[in-house]
């Protein structure tokens, strides 16, 4: 029986490596890359071993720097120029960072270049985005609000004569997403169809753990209640009509925060989590080498904690059993069948359990794309399925 992966490995036997090259290439459609840029932080890292991040790091800052140098020189008389490469330069910094913990001066500075280019961006592009603060438990989880801009083919929605607020979607990463590379997988898309998006660091991610001293936590229902509280303050979205999304680790973090606050009216799992627990206990008794989308390490810098054993104390309670029973809004479960970090059985039982009468798995193939973790091997048709869905349950219903 053959053992070639079914799928390309720009650093064959790197599974992580890989994975992030992936990542980055799918983003392609959203604007996240340029491939001559890729191929030079290909070029950079050919010969080196998977092992080596201080090599992935001053890849992709070295490439990130270089872009940035040309957003500079356009910005003052060709803002249109240069918009992209602060996007791409934004991408970039942050892929080379996320293997850097802990988290030293080098890893933080390249890290607030990255912010201060999605920033500059944001100010050139002409994109609607509002860099917004919600509260949260006296702190402030930081995120960007992008409102509705529905084409003008999109269908009235039935009963509402298409006038009053849009629906909106609170976006939340994972274990090592953050909230300007989720924007490159497919916000703009989602917007074009008359829905608006919070796109949210929660705790444990982006600036809410690096910045603003907020680890991972198990109760991320607070966080989405936050979300909730904060769009019910806002004039311009309907709050009878906010789904929540969330990507990777999220497909824990979604499924809970819509579990334990009836508010939401329909919740995406990109990607089943089931038993996250189990799923790092693996991960620990294998010496790490399971296919992971981070260092080993990273677990127990993201929890807040020294040692693994600490890590696996703090993960217990993250397991979805007993807390998807009391779903009752519509649901959908993506994910690949040839996701290699959470099998398609976590899938199955997290949709079976869940208590919503209106739930659907949808399971990419190898045939069509999108059969690896996240759909990172067919972006766009993830993105395309998903936001379909949200458009039918908060816009046409």
């Amino acid at each position: 029986m053959s053992t070639r992966p079914k799928y390309f490995m720009y650093f064959p036997g790197n599974y992580r490596w890989s994975a992030a090259f992936v990542n980055m290439l799918g983003t392609a459609p959203f604007g996240g890359v340029d491939i001559s840029e890729l191929h030079q932080i290909g070029r950079l890292l050919e010969g080196k071993s998977g092992e080596d991040d201080e090599a992935w790091f001053g890849a992709c800052v070295r490439v990130a720097d270089t872009v940035r140098g040309h957003a500079e020189t356009f910005s003052a008389a060709h803002p249109v120029s240069a918009a992209p490469f602060y996007l791409r330069a934004c991408h970039y910094y942050q892929m080379g960072e996320r293997f850097r913990t802990p988290k030293d001066a080098r890893a933080l500075d390249a890290y607030r270049k990255a912010i201060e280019c999605f920033h500059r961006f944001v100010a050139l592009s002409g994109t609607k985005i509002e860099i917004v603060d919600v509260p949260f438990e006296g702190n402030r989880l930081p995120g960007y609000f992008v409102p509705a801009h529905p084409l003008p083919s999109l269908p009235r929605p039935r009963g509402r004569e298409g006038r009053g607020r849009p629906p909106c979607v609170v976006f939340f990463d994972g274990l090592d997403i953050t909230k300007e590379i989720q924007f490159l997988r497919g916000v703009p898309d989602l917007v074009r169809r008359g829905i608006a998006v919070l796109v949210m660091d929660g705790p444990g991610t982006g600036e809410a753990i690096r910045f603003r001293g907020m680890p991972l936590r198990h109760d991320y229902e607070k966080a989405g209640s936050a979300c909730i509280d904060y769009l019910e303050t806002r004039g311009d979205v309907d709050a009878k009509r906010i789904g929540i999304v969330a990507i990777s680790l999220g497909g824990y973090y979604a499924p809970r925060c819509a579990a334990l606050d009836q508010r939401f009216a329909a919740c995406i799992a990109w990607g089943a989590i089931w038993d996250y627990y189990g799923t790092w206990k693996k991960r620990i008794d294998a010496g790490f080498k399971a296919s992971m989308s981070v260092p080993g390490h990273h677990i127990m810098w993201i929890l807040g904690v020294d040692t693994l054993d600490a890590a696996l104390k703090k993960l217990e309670p993250f397991r979805l059993d007993g807390v998807v029973q009391k779903m009752r809004c519509p649901f959908l479960v993506v994910h690949g069948e040839d996701d290699e970090q959470i099998p398609l059985q976590d899938a199955q039982a997290l949709y079976e359990a869940s208590g919503s009468a209106d739930k659907t798995l949808r399971v990419f193939t190898a045939e069509e794309g999108g059969a690896q973790h996240c759909q990172r091997d067919y972006l766009s048709l993830g993105t395309a399925t998903m936001w379909n869905w949200f458009e039918d349950k908060l816009v046409r219903a």
